[in-house]
């Protein structure tokens, strides 16, 4: 590319320099009238020289082409003026010129190449912020799963916690509730037997057996209505059971008490939350499995002091069984 742009640069210069080297020799050789020279015609060709050779950007001593001072006859002019000196040859030595001046392309592609590593430093820069945000996206994301996963284990323990407290208080009534039970019935046996043996010391033997006998068949009596009456709750439960429709998403530490009232023919006169769960929809599904159950027509076969217990009773709704 150099090579090319110095054989165009200087070619005009020295074409115009080999023309003026030409024109200068025909002034020589031809034989112009007697007359007094132009002083100034050397001076124009001489001028005319050094603009040509400062045109190619090479340094020219231009010695062979100083004017005459004085006017002199034509042959001492002839004598005088030395032949014209050859075309100077085309250095390879780069002028001031060339350096400064730089092709087009070259320049366009100097422009492109630092327009293309702007852009690539651009695209890098942009890629790297690019590349930090979603770093600190997934860093934020992770963050937040983190969390929401302590929040969940959290949960879930002030869960298992509470359901275990409410586990816990059951037992602790229905033990509590079982106590009580086993007392009431040692007092009443306690009772039993005070009045029985108050009876027997104001009886005779024969009287005594009496007595026995009587007592046994009414603790005969007894076991038979706690059979029936068991029973007949049993078999409550069991149609409640079957009625009841449990919602879904229920917690299993729910607990709901209803009170049923019934007449001596088994048909509902009402079912009533003595105590509720906190959920109102258990609750009403424990009294539509009631009401849907009933009437229950096995009361009418108790024996009349076992229909009277079931009047009026209670049942115990959890989401595992009713008691």
């Amino acid at each position: 590319m150099a090579k090319r742009e110095r054989r165009v640069g200087y070619g005009w210069p020295v074409l115009l320099a080999i023309g003026v080297h030409i024109a200068a020799l025909m002034l020589t050789v031809i034989k112009w009238p007697e007359s007094t020279p132009d002083p100034t015609s050397s001076s124009v060709v001489q001028a005319t020289l050094v603009r040509a050779e400062t045109a190619t950007n090479q340094p020219q001593q231009t010695k062979d082409a100083t004017p005459p001072a004085t006017s002199q006859p034509k042959d001492q002019e002839d004598a005088s003026q030395p032949a014209a000196s050859p075309p100077p040859e085309p250095s390879d030595q780069p002028t001031a010129e060339s350096d400064v001046q730089i092709p087009d392309e070259v320049v366009e592609e100097a422009k492109a190449q630092a327009q293309r590593l702007q852009e690539e430093a651009r695209r890098a820069a942009q890629q790297r912020a690019e590349a930090e945000r979603q770093r600190q996206k997934e860093a934020a994301q992770r963050q937040a799963q983190a969390e929401a996963e302590r929040k969940r284990q959290a949960q879930a323990e002030a869960e298992r916690k509470r359901q275990a407290q409410a586990e816990a208080e059951r037992k602790r009534q229905a033990q509590a509730e079982a106590e009580q039970k086993r007392q009431a019935q040692a007092e009443a046996e306690q009772k039993r037997l005070a009045a029985l043996a108050e009876r027997a010391a104001q009886a005779n033997a024969s009287s005594l057996d009496e007595l026995i006998s009587e007592e046994q068949q009414s603790i005969a009596n007894a076991e038979q209505a706690s059979e029936a009456a068991n029973g007949f709750k049993n078999l409550v439960r069991r149609y409640v059971e079957q009625s009841w429709n449990l919602p879904s998403n229920i917690s299993s530490d729910l607990r709901a008490i209803v009170q049923i009232q019934l007449l001596p023919t088994g048909e509902l006169v009402s079912a009533t939350i003595l105590q509720s769960s906190g959920n109102s929809t258990f609750d009403r599904s424990a009294i539509n499995a009631i009401e849907k159950a009933s009437p229950f027509r096995e009361m009418s076969k108790l024996d009349a002091s076992v229909r009277d217990q079931f009047r009026e009773f209670n049942l115990d709704f959890n989401p595992e069984d009713i008691r």
